[in-house]
C-alpha cells in the first residue's frame, strides 16, 4: 500500500465525519452567514478548536469577497487552500549526529512512538541508540527493551528511580564513542507532580546542550490524536519545560478528531512530523500536510 493511500486509509474516520460534512455543506448552498456558521460548527466538532476554526472562516470570508467568488466548489477548494496553507510547515532536514527529545503525558503512545522512529531511522540507513530516561515507571525500561529489540537499535538503560539525565548522559557518551548518528531519549509523562516532571525535562535538556553541541538537536511532543483538545492543552504545558519543534500525532487513525492538526497550528505554530496510523512496527510515518487534507477532502 503506497503512502497516501495509507494516510487515507487512516484518515478515515476523520473523513467520515468532517469531510462528509464539508461535501453536504457546498452542494449547491449560498455562501451566506447561516452557511459560515454551520461550517464553523462542523470544524469546531472534528476538534479543529475555536481559534483555527474562526481564522479559517475569516480568511475564506475574505478571499470569496475579493475573489468574487458564489459558486461553492470553488469556495471548497478555497477552504482547502487555506486549510493546507495553515498547517504546511518548512521543516529543517535532520543533520547528522542527531539527538531527539521525546515529552509527552502518561498513555500517549510515547515509548511505542520512539521505538517506531527508531525503526524509520533504521529503514534509512541510520544507527540508533535509545534511552530509557523514563525511570519513574516501573515497566517504561522494559517496555523500551522490547521495541528497541524489534527495531534492531541499542538501548541504554538504568534501574527503576535513577536520575533520567545521568541515563542521557552515558546515551550520549556511547553514542559518541561509537559515532551512532541517531539517539531518541524518551522521558517520563507523569503529571502528578508537574513542577518535578518540568525540572527534569529541563535537566536532560541542559545536559543535551552541555554533552552534545554538535548535535542536531530536535524536541518532539507525542500527541494522541483520540483526545481531541485535551492534546492541545498538553502541549502548553511541555511548552514551559522544553521548545518543541514538532508534535508526533498517534492514534490518529482511530479517531474523527483529525482537526486537533489545525487546532495546534493555530495556537502554538508547531508542525506535525509524525503520524501514527496504525499498531504496527512500521505505521509511523512522516506527516504530510498535503495528503493529511487531500486525504480528508478526496
Amino acid at each position: 500500500m503506497g503512502l497516501f493511500q495509507r494516510i487515507k486509509e487512516g484518515l478515515k474516520k476523520t473523513k467520515e465525519s468532517f469531510g462528509k460534512k464539508i461535501f453536504e455543506l457546498f452542494k449547491g448552498r449560498a455562501l451566506d452567514e447561516e452557511f459560515y456558521d454551520e461550517l464553523e460548527t462542523a470544524m469546531i466538532a472534528s476538534d479543529m478548536g475555536v481559534i483555527a476554526s474562526e481564522n479559517v472562516i475569516e480568511e475564506l470570508k475574505d478571499a470569496a469577497y475579493n475573489k468574487k467568488i458564489t459558486d461553492p466548489e470553488k469556495a471548497r477548494n478555497e477552504l482547502k487552500r487555506i486549510m493546507l496553507e495553515s498547517i504546511d510547515y518548512e521543516i529543517p532536514p535532520y543533520e547528522y549526529p542527531l539527538v531527539i527529545l521525546i515529552a509527552g503525558v502518561n498513555g500517549v503512545g510515547k515509548t511505542t512512538a520512539v521505538g517506531k522512529l527508531a525503526k524509520l531511522f533504521v529503514n534509512a540507513g541510520k544507527s540508533v541508540t535509545v534511552a530509557a530516561a523514563d525511570t519513574f515507571r516501573a515497566a517504561a525500561g522494559e517496555q523500551l527493551e522490547v521495541w528497541a529489540e524489534r527495531a534492531g537499535v541499542r538501548i541504554v538503560k538504568h534501574g527503576e528511580g535513577s536520575d533520567p539525565a545521568a541515563v542521557v548522559f552515558d546515551a550520549l557518551s556511547s553514542a559518541k564513542a561509537r559515532g551512532t548518528d541517531v539517539v531518541l531519549v524518551d522521558t517520563a509523562g507523569r503529571l502528578h507532580n508537574k513542577k518535578n516532571l518540568m525540572e527534569e525535562l529541563k535537566k536532560i535538556n541542559r545536559v543535551i546542550d552541555r554533552e552534545a553541541p554538535d548535535f542536531d538537536k530536535r524536541s518532539y511532543i507525542v500527541l494522541d490524536a483520540t483526545t481531541g483538545q485535551n492534546a492541545v492543552s498538553q502541549v502548553e504545558i511541555f511548552s514551559e519545560a522544553i521548545d518543541a519543534d514538532g508534535i508526533i500525532l498517534t492514534k490518529l487513525d482511530g479517531t474523527a478528531k483529525g482537526g486537533v492538526v489545525l487546532a495546534v497550528s493555530a495556537e502554538y505554530e508547531i508542525p506535525v512530523v509524525y503520524a501514527g496510523i496504525g499498531e504496527k512496527i512500521d505505521d509511523l510515518i512522516p506527516f504530510d500536510a498535503k495528503e493529511f487534507i487531500d486525504g480528508i477532502f478526496e
